[in-house]
């Protein structure tokens, strides 16, 4: 099966899929591509070392790392169009609205309707139950027309799936109503 670039980044981006990713990454030149562009961009603390086959293994879901910190300082930059150019930025920006994936965890914490560009990520669990990651980074558009960017990663969690989807949705919600306060004086 044939695919296009747009296609593979429509299944990687937008629904997760994890072989596209591979795919890509070795269109780009693999991770060491992708860790060059982020240390270009003056992002700290961000490793990028294997790709999702080799995260397969256990030991390798705990190689790559973040902070909530560094992604958001990675995803204002590319929202205001300092990493991509300008028709690539709005391109990778729509195919994140369209993301179809973890619709009860950022996105059930907003109103319905509120544009989110966003990504997920989940691992799988071992025997005890543990989770080593689940993810939801996102840009949110607010009614007034300015945004806000939120990065939420949950590590080792023995919560159950459900639970740790609420978690995610509560901090959402909780995020949009402070900036949706109104301020009384």
């Amino acid at each position: 099966m044939d695919l296009t670039i747009d296609q593979l980044l429509r299944y990687t981006v937008s629904h997760s899929d994890n072989n596209g990713c591979d795919i890509l990454l070795k269109l780009i030149g693999g991770t060491e591509a992708v860790q060059k562009l982020i240390n270009k961009n003056g992002i700290k603390d961000f490793t990028i070392k294997v790709n999702e086959e080799q995260m397969r293994t256990w030991e390798n879901l705990y190689i790559n790392t973040t902070t909530p910190i560094a992604t958001t300082e990675l995803l204002e930059k590319f929202y205001k169009g300092k990493v991509l150019k300008k028709a690539t930025t709005k391109y990778l920006y729509q195919i994140m609205v369209e993301c179809s994936r973890g619709i009860t965890w950022m996105k059930a914490g907003l109103p319905e309707g509120t544009e989110l560009a966003h990504r997920t990520g989940i691992s799988g669990t071992n025997d005890e139950n543990l989770r080593v990651a689940m993810n939801d980074i996102g840009i949110v558009k607010l009614p007034n027309g300015n945004h806000f960017i939120l990065s939420v990663y949950l590590k080792n969690i023995t919560e159950s799936r459900e639970d740790t989807e609420k978690i995610i949705a509560d901090i959402t919600r909780q995020v949009w109503d402070f900036y949706n306060r109104k301020k009384t004086k």
